[in-house]
């Protein structure tokens, strides 16, 4: 069920809302928009008596989510929502595209300082790196754990990027949430519940991937569970389904992009890394994602891809990033969306010294 709040109503009557929900054994979810606040019940098992919330001050209708998913729903929320940084003007889900850019695994300080210098010089305001890696092989590198979430806390205060990497488990989101400004949930862990509902009781944006065969109402589902437990800071990322098809490592399937943005208030990303596994199809599928509506990539890049401890054949150089973004600056005009232009950045050799 949802409340919905009318277009002037102040805080106190929002509150006054909130805490009748919670008399009543429910729980309260205040989501503002741009004209208005609606309220998700959520822990309901059945419908929920309309009557004497319907006739508070400041309510303007009660009506039934029919969706599983509720505080996901355009129902709650019409407008799309954005994600900010306080002190930057990076974000997800804005008129400006959200790029995120790194190394797959933070393998050196002098890797990850290097690829970090290329992307945000070339207008990146995220970087990636992971510094724990679940790996399909158990004798395949398995990231650096809490000294890679150290060499990424440098780059942050060198270089301005705000920093994604990977949770993937409950002990590592303890870290994670302290080093990082996004908390990325793999797509592995698209459905282990226990790490979403930890996720949703931290204060830190969420990077959710869609599993690799999950379909949308589970890939909203899992988002749901991170907002049912109060985080509404939520990033949606398509990284590409297991199908039939053998001339990439998953199918990067684009139409989830509108079919999100249909049905959800959320940001969704597209991940051409994961999606493809060949560096050479990373730049096209990012010219597509960007064309089809995304509100931002997540991108392998490595100096070195060949000698890269993960990935290597899917993450592009320097180089092709520059003309990565290049390109999808332009594309991004047509859709009425914006590429930012890179932040000032000081000489690597300073940032070493």
């Amino acid at each position: 069920m949802l409340v919905v709040m009318r277009a002037h109503a102040s805080e106190e009557q929002v509150r006054a809302v909130c805490e009748k929900i919670e008399s009543l054994g429910y729980r309260a979810h205040p989501i503002p928009g741009e004209s208005r606040t609606a309220i998700g019940i959520t822990g309901n098992r059945g419908a929920v008596e309309p009557g004497s919330l319907e006739e508070m001050t400041g309510v303007q209708e009660v009506i039934y989510v029919t969706k599983p998913y509720k505080l996901v729903s355009r129902d709650v929320k019409e407008d799309d929502s954005v994600i900010r940084f306080p002190g930057t003007d990076a974000s997800f889900g804005a008129t400006d595209l959200g790029i995120i850019a790194g190394p797959c695994g933070i393998e050196t300080r002098e890797q990850a300082f290097t690829v970090a210098e290329r992307v945000a010089k070339a207008g990146a305001r995220f970087f990636r790196g992971g510094a724990y890696k679940p790996r399909t092989s158990p004798y395949a590198f398995q990231g650096l754990g809490l000294e890679a979430l150290k060499i990424m806390a440098e780059i942050r205060e060198r270089f301005g990027l705000r920093i994604v990497t990977e949770a993937i488990d409950n002990e590592s989101l303890d870290l994670v949430e302290e080093y990082a400004d996004v908390i990325q949930i793999g797509a592995r862990n698209m459905q282990n519940f226990s790490l979403l509902k930890k996720a949703g009781r931290t204060r830190k944006p969420v990077l959710l991937k869609r599993g690799m065969s999950a379909t949308l109402e589970e890939f909203l589902m899992a988002a749901e569970y991170i907002m049912s437990e109060g985080n509404y800071q939520v990033i949606l990322c398509e990284r590409g389904v297991r199908t039939f098809a053998d001339h990439t490592r998953n199918t990067l399937d684009l139409s989830i992009v509108p079919a999100v943005q249909r049905l959800s208030h959320l940001p969704i990303l597209v991940d051409p890394s994961h999606g493809t596994g060949k560096r050479n199809k990373v730049l096209p599928l990012s010219r597509a994602a960007v064309a089809v509506g995304a509100d931002g990539l997540i991108v392998e890049v490595h100096h070195d891809p060949d000698h890269a401890l993960s990935d290597g054949m899917q993450s592009i150089y320097p180089d092709q990033f520059d003309e990565l973004v290049a390109e999808i600056r332009l594309i991004a005009a047509v859709v009425h969306r914006n590429v930012q232009k890179p932040l000032p950045q000081p000489k690597l050799a300073q940032a070493a010294g």
